[in-house]
């Protein structure tokens, strides 16, 4: 992904992956969370790519942050929130067995699901729940299918709450396939 980012950076942006990490250096923030704000608001990029960009300029390459998933992952569900892990494997399981192209992608807090765009995620919300953030754009919520809220990602419009594996049931499953198909 860094990769793609620091390629398509000049034609999307008429900079260079390096100028963009030098700009950033220079602005005088001093946070990383800091920086991406600013690159997103006064420069218009995107999250992800903010986020590369503020990393390097801290002099921390985002791409070793995420190298090893399982890493992420054991440490997404460690402590208090270790009896969640079977509900993120069933989950993951699942997405997988969408199509081919379903990806997952492990981040420190979530892991996202994707084809041509993002489409899900799986996060560990509570001490007892695993929320599944879906995007179901002109889906009005009802039931288990609820307003995302804050639920770490912005493009998610809807949660589905999982607290056992009965809960991941034909419905969440088919909420699940809704938001796979919708994302080509």
């Amino acid at each position: 992904m860094g990769d793609a980012i620091a390629r398509n950076l000049p034609e999307k942006t008429g900079r260079t992956f390096e100028e963009w990490v030098a700009i950033a250096r220079e602005s005088g923030l001093k946070t990383r969370k800091e920086r991406i704000a600013w690159l997103k608001s006064e420069h218009k990029l995107g999250s992800v790519t903010a986020m590369f960009i503020a990393s390097e300029s801290e002099g921390k390459s985002i791409v070793d942050e995420y190298s090893d998933e399982g890493a992420l992952l054991d440490a997404m569900y460690a402590g208090d929130k270790a009896a969640l892990r079977p509900l993120y494997d069933e989950l993951a399981k699942a997405a997988k067995k969408l199509g081919k192209d379903a990806r997952l992608t492990v981040c420190k807090t979530y892991v996202g699901m994707s084809r041509a765009r993002q489409f899900a995620m799986i996060r560990p919300s509570t001490k007892t729940r695993v929320d599944l953030g879906l995007v179901l754009t002109g889906v009005k919520p009802a039931g288990r299918l609820v307003k995302a809220g804050s639920i770490g990602n912005d493009r998610m419009t809807h949660r589905l709450e999982v607290t056992s594996k009965k809960d991941i049931d034909a419905e969440v499953l088919a909420w699940l396939r809704k938001a796979y198909d919708a994302a080509i």
